[in-house]
């Protein structure tokens, strides 16, 4: 007779102490408690500054406060600079990321894929990424001047690094099952690496794009405060030495924007392109 057969019978008392076991899908959230959630700490933050200022215990000398901000915002939207200066430094950053977020991603998957690519490719990159970008910038000037291709190269350097460090590791990440069936099929070289290598490794690479748009901020208000004559860099720079507290303010509260749309932008990328990654978050 099998164990099973041996076994005593669930009693019916045990039977109706069973519990439902918990719900293992995702639970949603409603959008608007969501958008509370994300948008409670930051006006948190914009209530106490406003009330520092109005009360007096933040003096305009050190933090300027939010109505001064926003007439400096004024003024510079009379004047149309706030336009020409957001899209002069949009111009330098989109260049410098697309070249520099381009050869990462190149060298990344040589050197991801091939072993001799890595001994050639991945020493030099690691050297370069122990160097800070901005250490570069007397080097580049003596180069290139300090006109927009100066700017666009020291941009383009600082978001090199992040895009390669990303694609190597996903590259290495795929799984070599998925490698060698889609070689089976006929997969090689290029065919191989956009239509197996590179979907494979999208998260990592979407999420170098994202730290490459961030660093692209740091390298833009470097590259605008070297003979630059328009772009957020160059506002700030007028702000010091002007000691206009209200626009240097302004100028953080840009970059802050910026930063957040960059990466809203992101997500907004990674849903449609990676919509199954939305049921692994726990919630």
């Amino acid at each position: 007779m099998s164990t099973l057969a041996q076994s005593p019978a669930l009693p019916a008392e045990a039977a109706g102490t069973l519990e439902t076991p918990r719900h293992l899908g995702v639970r949603r959230r409603p959008a608007a408690l969501s958008l509370t959630v994300r948008l409670s700490v930051p006006l948190l933050l914009l209530l106490a500054w406003w009330y520092g200022s109005a009360s007096g215990a933040l003096s305009p000398d050190v933090l300027a406060g939010p109505g001064a901000v926003l007439g400096a915002l004024g003024e510079l939207i009379a004047t149309g600079q706030l336009g020409e200066y957001l899209a002069a430094s949009a111009v330098r950053a989109g260049l410098g990321v697309a070249v520099g977020a381009g050869l990462g991603l190149l060298l990344g998957v040589l050197s991801g894929l091939s072993a001799l690519g890595e001994e050639l490719i991945d020493p030099t990159m690691q050297m370069k990424r122990a160097v800070p970008f901005l250490a570069l910038v007397p080097l580049f000037i003596s180069w290139f001047g300090v006109q927009e291709t100066f700017k666009v190269v020291l941009i383009a350097v600082a978001a090199a690094g992040p895009m390669y460090a990303y694609v190597y590791l996903g590259v290495r990440g795929v799984d070599r099952k998925v490698v060698e069936a889609a070689r089976g099929f006929g997969l090689r070289g290029a065919r191989l690496a956009f239509g197996v290598i590179i979907p494979s490794a999208l998260p990592n690479i979407l999420m170098a794009l994202r730290i490459c748009l961030s660093i692209s901020l740091t390298g833009l208000i470097a590259a605008e405060q070297i003979g630059a004559t328009e772009g957020i860099g160059y506002l700030v720079t007028l702000a010091q030495q002007y000691y206009r507290s209200d626009y240097m303010v302004l100028c953080i509260a840009i970059y802050a924007v910026l930063g957040l749309a960059i990466d809203l932008a992101i997500r907004g990328v990674e849903r449609l392109a990676m919509p199954w990654r939305a049921h692994l978050a726990a919630r």
